[in-house]
């Protein structure tokens, strides 16, 4: 059994905010797999389904994010779920935003959601970091993680991360850390197009009026020239899982606007 942690701060005021992208992660794994619906318990919300074929239960604490250990500790011991198999999904200012990374234990890195969990449960828990990028200066970090997303980064790179995460999430239920990573960043940040190649150029001709008559008819274009070229031109496809991946933009973005409509 996995325990599956979305990290953030309830009620209505702070849905939106940066500091909430664990919370909106955790509800989009349970929206996309169908999972049972969300129950008060353990003093957040606790919600029930299964992955691989392996249960997976996912709590987002609603102890306000310095005391998330206390609600995490509480199933950790009812369910007897050792601490190596917490996935915890939480907001990280060191990367930048829609970037993705996956650790096992460390420090907090000033995380209090992260502090608390650590002190509560251990350490050898892994994290999922979800950038939300760094303001700059220090004094600017605290209205940062509690502001909210702009419509931009709404509609644009936080939808499709949070449909990536979901999506493979699968791949770390199966300990691999390494392809989730790679499969989401692929998702997230498809590779550029190839410029398609030029053509080499021709032979210098030989002086004189020979070599003028041969240059002239080199130049003369002459029927089918041309097509291979253009049907050569790069094509970018983006290499997905082994599932393919649903944007489920539509379920995405009316799960986002009640999010961010609750806040004025």
């Amino acid at each position: 059994m996995f325990l599956v942690v979305g990290l953030g701060n309830p009620g209505s005021g702070y849905a939106a905010n940066r500091h909430n992208i664990g919370f909106m992660a955790a509800d989009e794994l349970v929206r996309r797999y169908s999972f049972g619906p969300w129950r008060k318990k353990f003093q957040g919300q606790i919600s029930e389904g299964e992955l691989n074929g392996q249960k997976v239960l996912v709590l987002k604490p609603e102890t306000f994010m310095n005391l998330s250990g206390q609600s995490v500790g509480e199933v950790l011991r009812f369910y007897k779920i050792p601490v190596e198999d917490v996935i915890v999904l939480h907001d990280e200012l060191d990367l930048p935003p829609g970037k993705l990374r996956v650790k096992r234990g460390g420090g907090h890195g000033g995380h209090n959601g992260l502090r608390s969990i650590d002190a509560h449960c251990g350490k050898e828990y892994r994290r999922v970091r979800l950038g939300i990028g760094h303001p700059g200066e220090k004094s600017r970090v605290h209205g940062h993680v509690l502001g909210d997303f702009s419509k931009a980064e709404q509609d644009g790179w936080l939808m499709t991360l949070l449909d990536a995460v979901a999506a493979e999430f699968g791949r770390l239920t199966k300990g691999d850390d390494g392809g989730f990573m790679s499969k989401v960043s692929a998702i997230v940040s498809p590779p550029k197009p190839k410029a398609p190649k030029k053509d080499k150029p021709a032979a210098d001709q030989p002086k004189g009026d020979k070599g003028e008559k041969n240059k002239d008819a080199s130049t003369e274009p002459q029927a089918g020239e041309g097509i291979n070229d253009l049907s050569g031109a790069a094509k970018v496809r983006l290499e997905r899982a082994d599932t393919p991946v649903s944007n489920a933009a539509s379920a995405m973005a009316e799960a986002l606007a009640k999010a961010f409509g609750k806040k004025k």
